[in-house]
């Protein structure tokens, strides 16, 4: 029974769309009658459900818009009975939002940040392999962990040389680091990101750049890291100077070389397997957060 009535449609969604969600990711059903709710199913399923309403309608009382994120972030926690209290590490706080694991892998990708310096992160599109390694580099940033982060990419996919394109250096690098903008604009006002790129506090430059340099106290991203040579592999990887964390993040059933066996991420991972102090996760189609049709098409392929 929830105690405030005038909650109840920001808490249900406009036509029950919020309780039809919670209903899918629980396999329960729910009814209601004015402010009393009835759950059905099995007895951890309804246990679930009923904690994840509870946890929205306090979120519902302090004004915050319920929408489908989160839904899927309460009832994630309430799954992995990761409760804010007890386990602050598993959370990533940006400007603009919070971020929270929703599946038991990027759990473990979320304990890998806080623990290793450099982290290896895999799988297919729409796991949130490079959104999580932004919210962690912006939050490093913000806590003044880190002075500076750098993203990077191998500019491969469009088959041109970067040399060809029109504008500066950003204007070139830019349509393949698109993935990583979205990222930064979820975490960060528009503004703030244009600033931090500008005062170089945010660094975009494709993997050729990186040699020579030793890089200190920052975060550095390396994303569509399976594109990336052998050899750019092990120059970036020697880059890690003091007080800096790496996060390698790619796809190996998306390498666009002209070989598989020259990529770059495929060889490292046999090589570095052993090596303690670096953190592999390899995340899959249950851990995708897009659109469930995502699931069903990188299944199909």
């Amino acid at each position: 029974e929830l105690s405030d009535n005038s909650l109840l449609s920001s808490l249900f969604g406009v036509n029950d769309s919020n309780l039809n969600m919670i209903e899918e990711l629980n396999d329960v059903k729910i009814q209601y009658r004015g402010n009393r709710v009835k759950i059905f199913g099995n007895k951890k399923s309804i246990y679930e459900a009923k904690k994840t309403i509870l946890n929205l309608f306090e979120e519902a009382k302090k004004g915050e818009y319920i929408d489908e994120d989160k839904i899927k972030d309460n009832n994630s926690l309430v799954s992995m009975e990761v409760m804010e209290k007890n386990n602050l590490e598993q959370y990533i706080q940006t400007r603009k939002r919070k971020i929270i694991p929703r599946t038991k892998n990027q759990n473990t990708y979320f304990n890998l940040l806080n623990s290793k310096n450099i982290i290896f992160a895999i799988g297919p599109a729409g796991t949130g392999k490079t959104f999580i390694a932004v919210a962690k580099a912006v939050a490093a940033l913000q806590e003044g962990k880190v002075n500076k982060i750098i993203l990077s990419r191998p500019a491969v996919e469009a088959g041109e040389k970067l040399g060809f394109l029109p504008g500066d250096l950003k204007e070139k690098v830019d349509p393949f680091l698109r993935p990583i903008y979205d990222a930064l604009y979820a975490m960060l006002p528009f503004d703030q990101v244009e600033k931090k790129i500008t005062n170089n506090i945010i660094e975009i430059a494709p993997i050729a750049f990186m040699r020579g340099r030793t890089l200190e106290d920052c975060f550095i991203i390396l994303d569509e890291a399976q594109n990336t040579t052998k050899t750019q592999m092990k120059m970036f990887l020697t880059r890690l100077g003091k007080n800096s964390q790496m996060v390698i993040v790619g796809d190996i059933t998306q390498i666009d070389l002209v070989s598989e066996k020259d990529s770059g991420l495929k060889d490292a991972l046999k090589k570095l397997k052993k090596v303690t102090d670096i953190g592999f996760i390899e995340l899959n189609e249950t851990d995708v957060v897009r659109h469930d049709l995502v699931k069903k098409i990188i299944n199909a392929y």
